[in-house]
């Protein structure tokens, strides 16, 4: 089957015919072609760039396959044709080539401190391990190492990095010298300088940044996935720690409120911010409209940026080709310009996987 799709195409604003068959885009006609629309914006499919598809809401590893496959089609029915799986406790390579899901990019498990992470989610080593479970990890993977590079160290009653400045140095150098890149859970002040000094490639949340590390990583073309509206449940961990860590439970606070002020100051000095919802845990599936949402009206992004973050130049970082001849069939078409109207990316009128329709 050959579809056809006729629309005003962003990123280029022009309005375009293109072809579509299960393995590519075509800017020439193509025989026995179905017109699905002629008239409407057209994305690149949107990305979720940080996301558990291996998790179930409320922290809990999915029961099977079956079950992480249920979730990536929640994504993908909102809109969300590539997914980054930023740390999964169960694997399932086989989807990879499942033509009903997302395109796929993905970390094995995380790789996390001993007793002091999610239970049952992530490969706890000790600080003496953790590159040989990296190099684990990243073969389990298909490109990424998730580290989980903080977490609250109930002997302290407060965030503290995963173990010592050497040892997350040479976490982000193993992930690099077997050819995976890394991503890194920070929410401390301490852990994200350290990580990203140590040339890792995206930061994950980065609640704890200051405007010298923004600057750094802006040099250095470090990503930044916020995952705001995750952020959102840091007043809820605070009360439920209040009693046993007031320590923690104020330091969440402020870091929840001086958020919008850290993404704000990302956006300016230039680093690349991409759509992330940190799906799984805390966060239903298919959100990402919710999270582009955020990042304009609490970063202050503009509209097109924020398209950009959750489409072309998201998938051009994960290595998924856009709309371009010969590039990959994904597309979501929407009935007025996202540009100008961010909200009607929540109800896509047409939604096109490996050239095959997902919604009329």
């Amino acid at each position: 089957m050959v579809l056809h799709v006729r629309g005003v195409v962003l990123p280029d604003d022009e309005v375009r015919d293109l072809w579509l068959t299960e393995d590519a885009v075509s800017l020439e006609p193509l025989p026995g072609a179905r017109t699905v629309c002629t008239e409407g914006w057209i994305l690149p499919g949107l990305v979720d760039a940080h996301c558990h598809i291996g998790i179930a809401y409320g922290a809990k590893p999915v029961r099977d396959v079956r079950h992480a496959r249920e979730l990536a089609l929640v994504d993908r029915d909102a809109g969300v044709l590539a997914l980054r799986d930023a740390g999964s406790p169960v694997p399932y390579p086989e989807l990879d080539d499942d033509p009903d899901v997302p395109r796929l990019a993905r970390a094995g498990r995380h790789v996390a401190p001993v007793r002091r992470y999610l239970r049952d989610i992530g490969a706890e080593v000790t600080a003496e391990d953790v590159v040989d479970e990296v190099v684990r990890q990243a073969r389990a993977g298909n490109g990424w190492v998730k580290l989980v590079g903080d977490w609250i160290d109930r002997g302290v009653g407060d965030l503290a990095p995963a173990w010592s400045a050497d040892a997350l140095r040479a976490a982000v150098a193993a992930a690099h010298a077997v050819g995976a890149r890394a991503a890194a859970h920070t929410f401390s002040e301490e852990a994200v300088e350290i990580l990203v000094r140590a040339g890792v490639d995206s930061v994950e949340h980065g609640t704890g940044l200051s405007l010298d590390l923004v600057d750094t990583m802006a040099r250095n073309g470090t990503a930044l996935v916020p995952t705001m509206i995750n952020i959102e449940n840091f007043e809820e961990i605070a009360a439920q720690a209040q009693p046993r860590f007031p320590g923690y439970a104020a330091h969440m606070r402020a870091l929840h409120r001086r958020f919008p002020e850290v993404v704000a100051a990302a956006y300016e000095a230039g680093v690349p911010i991409y759509v992330g919802t940190d799906a799984g845990g805390g966060i239903h599936h298919g959100l990402a409209a919710s999270e582009m949402l955020m990042l304009r009206d609490k970063a202050g992004m503009a509209p097109v940026d924020v398209l950009a973050a959750a489409s072309w130049k998201a998938r051009e970082w994960l290595g998924f080709a856009g709309l371009t001849h010969g590039g990959l069939p994904d597309l979501t078409v929407y009935p007025a310009d996202p540009r100008t109207d961010l909200r009607v990316v929540q109800a896509p009128r047409h939604i096109i996987l490996r050239g095959r329709v997902v919604t009329p």
